[in-house]
């Protein structure tokens, strides 16, 4: 599915065409995509709140296939095995962050998806070592939202610097792909979660379906002070009322890569030693921590599945907050 130049989703920007099956660099491997999840950044690209990087471009970077090629200098990858490919495709590995762990602030990366083509595609090629193994638990549909979804969730909660996870107070606010499988981390690790979303049929339903301890509206206050609040959704005037869920010493975390503007609010609602701090991309140490600790829960995705050629519509879909749980594309 080719994006020429962005558009409304609504206009069904992306086309199905058909295009050479790429070859794998030497230090890259060819795999044949079984599923790839559909993500609100992937929206981003095609609606262009992100800068055009490349055109045409194909989007999509929660990929889930088999390898059936391998580049020259790549010997611990056999053909057949089942991995995954995420938002980070592959980083410089020689500047100050990544020389320091934090490849995810590389600067010169590569985005699957946005800089090179990504999963909505029967095949994709990517660098072996920015490749993840699947555990056998998950099946290809389950494992396919937890390639950025949950990885980026995972990251937030990291982010939040909550120490002791028994009995904390964490806010989810937007309840999609991302918050529905980091409710489950954080749930097994011992937290009370709270849950502030616009859609009560569909997202609020889920959230008390998987544990939520309450649940309300997107700025609804909830029923005590929170120890820390992860912002999902793209909406910069949640982060005010969000702050204001906050118990002193708490810190709010942004988990997206696009959010319309924050608006003016007053000092008070940081003081106390709150503090906002935003998410930017993963590592693949993050990456790993998280496939490990998701099959330990174990996580359980909750989809929904359109084929390849209807991704402008599962896109529409997410748009408009008409999936539940995360929408999956399947070839």
């Amino acid at each position: 599915m080719l994006l020429d130049a962005p558009a409304p989703i609504e206009t069904h920007p992306l086309r199905l065409a058909d295009v050479p099956i790429p070859k794998p660099a030497a230090d890259e491997v060819l795999i044949k995509v079984h599923a790839c999840g559909v993500c609100r950044t992937d929206l981003h690209v095609v609606e262009g709140d992100l800068d055009v990087r490349r055109s045409p471009i194909i989007p999509g970077h929660q990929v889930v296939g088999t390898l059936e090629a391998v580049g020259a200098n790549v010997a611990d990858r056999r053909l057949g095995e089942r991995v995954g490919v995420a938002w980070l495709h592959r980083t410089c590995g020689c500047c100050s962050f990544c020389t320091s762990r934090r490849e995810n602030l590389c600067d010169s990366p590569d985005f699957t998806g946005w800089t090179v083509h990504g999963g909505f595609a029967e095949y994709i090629v990517a660098p072996a070592s920015f490749t993840y193994p699947l555990h056998e638990g998950f099946s290809d549909l389950q494992a396919a939202p937890l390639l950025c979804a949950g990885i980026i969730g995972y990251r937030c909660l990291a982010k939040t610097g909550l120490d002791n996870w028994l009995g904390a107070r964490l806010g989810l606010y937007g309840f999609g792909a991302a918050g529905h499988v980091a409710i489950q981390i954080a749930r097994a690790r011992g937290a009370e979660v709270y849950v502030c979303t616009r859609d009560r049929a569909k997202h609020q339903a889920l959230a008390e379906e998987l544990g939520a301890i309450w649940t309300g509206g997107t700025t609804e206050r909830p029923p005590v002070s929170l120890d820390a609040g992860i912002i999902f959704a793209p909406a910069g005037e949640i982060v005010p009322a969000a702050l204001s869920h906050l118990d002193k010493g708490g810190t709010l975390v942004l988990g997206g890569i696009h959010m319309s503007p924050i608006p003016q609010f007053a000092y008070e609602l940081l003081y106390r030693e709150r503090s906002v701090c935003s998410v930017a991309n993963n590592t693949r140490e993050d990456g790993h921590a998280f496939l490990k600790e998701a099959a330990e829960v174990p996580v359980r995705t909750h989809t929904e599945t359109f084929p390849l050629e209807d991704a402008n519509e599962a896109l529409e879909r997410l748009k408009h907050d008409g999936i539940r749980g995360a929408a999956v594309l399947t070839l």
